[in-house]
């Protein structure tokens, strides 16, 4: 039997926490000071961006090639954000100069975009736009969940135009493993350049590359969007998400001492901390490396069955969320049905502006390796060899 959960109130989970920051910071390639986890999903770290950088009456900008803007703009609205979108069709990203015109036009004081939108397997450039939003005096804001570990990010300098083969990589020295609190140690140092133009506000899930439950969401906030937040006219309308409340929770104010907001997901935290860990055993860049070619193996043997990929530019393929062109013929849900009856495999239809176009396959963290492909291949072939095709 496994020991009671500790409490959160104590040092050991205190030190726990502590270590998640440090473990995200090198996740995200970060220096920033107010990085932690919320208690919740992804949905739930979206949310606690915009609520807290956003003031009623204020313009945001969302960009939506898929259903994560989608999300992002409805949670402004509700607030009362003058909300504004850029809308493109789904499997295709913006250009930097769409992107300007837009900015230019609402001057807001957010812009979300979605790094890897899973719904439609589109990895977004992020080059140069952090300098437009500094620009014109905007926060930057991204969403990486199916993104972060499975395709390069650095949030302190991605989105400048700067190249980031020119600085120094931030590394994590030591290993991790969470076996008890009571004999859990790390050594950590982390090495950081100052860069600016970068993302303000980068979030993720656990769920994803990480491999962990879901249930705790790792985010950042830079100095520049900190100070947004912290001279705002109104509160947040979110007691729980209330950033100077969670700030002081993970012990990023400065302040010495820590006061009671919420009961956090504690078996949650032990389970992150074990899979930042694992990450950073690997490596970030060689945990890039290793998706990257996974996904080009996959999109290669797909092509060659005969079926076509989603999204047509090659650089713009999200390496850990894959997305097939629904095949002529066939029901999607009649293969998705197979699938799982037959072979106990989950491939997912279409989500958001996508439902009825795609298949989607999710190759992320531990599951990112060529004989999970081939055994994704073997059964998709199974798959369209014994689904009736509609006739019409």
């Amino acid at each position: 039997m496994l020991p009671p959960p500790i409490t959160h109130p104590i040092f050991c989970m205190s030190q726990i926490m502590s270590d998640i920051k440090s473990g995200i910071q090198y996740m995200f390639q970060t220096r920033n000071s107010m990085t932690f986890a919320v208690s919740g999903t992804g949905h739930t770290a979206m949310e606690c961006a915009i609520c807290n950088a956003v003031e009623p009456g204020e313009s945001v900008l969302t960009a939506v090639n898929g259903i994560w803007g989608e999300r992002a703009a409805d949670m402004a609205d509700r607030i009362g954000g003058r909300v504004n979108t850029m809308v493109a069709a789904p499997g295709v990203f913006f250009t930097n100069a769409e992107i300007e015109q837009a900015l230019s036009k609402h001057r807001p004081v957010l812009f979300f975009l979605t790094h890897g939108e899973s719904s439609t397997g589109v990895l977004h450039p992020l080059e140069g736009i952090g300098q437009l939003c500094l620009k014109y005096n905007c926060l930057f804001l991204v969403d990486s969940v199916a993104s972060i570990g499975g395709a390069p990010l650095h949030m302190d300098r991605q989105g400048s135009g700067l190249d980031p083969a020119t600085y120094p990589q931030p590394h994590w020295e030591g290993q991790m493993h969470v076996l008890s609190c009571l004999v859990f140690f790390c050594h950590t140092k982390i090495y950081f350049v100052v860069v600016f133009s970068g993302i303000d506000i980068l979030y993720t899930g656990s769920q994803k590359v990480l491999n962990a439950p879901p249930g705790t969401a790792p985010i950042s906030f830079s100095e520049r969007a900190c100070q947004k937040i912290f001279s705002r006219r109104t509160k947040p309308v979110s007691f729980c998400l209330d950033l100077s409340w969670l700030a002081n929770y993970w012990g990023c104010d400065g302040k010495p001492s820590r006061v009671y907001h919420h009961t956090g997901p504690v078996t949650a935290f032990y389970s992150l901390r074990e899979s930042l860990a694992v990450l950073a055993e690997e490596g970030l860049e060689n945990s890039w490396e290793r998706h990257q070619k996974v996904a080009e193996y996959f999109h290669t043997a797909l092509e060659s069955m005969g079926l076509k990929l989603f999204v047509k530019e090659k650089n713009a393929r999200l390496p850990t969320v894959t997305t097939i062109v629904a095949p002529h013929g066939y029901d999607w849900k009649d293969i998705t049905s197979y699938l799982m009856k037959t072979h106990n495999l989950e491939i997912s239809g279409g989500l958001g502006p996508s439902v009825g176009l795609v298949l989607r396959v999710g190759l992320m963290g531990c599951n990112s390796s060529k004989a999970n492909v081939d055994m994704v291949l073997a059964a998709l072939k199974d798959a369209l060899k014994h689904c009736h095709k509609n006739k019409m």
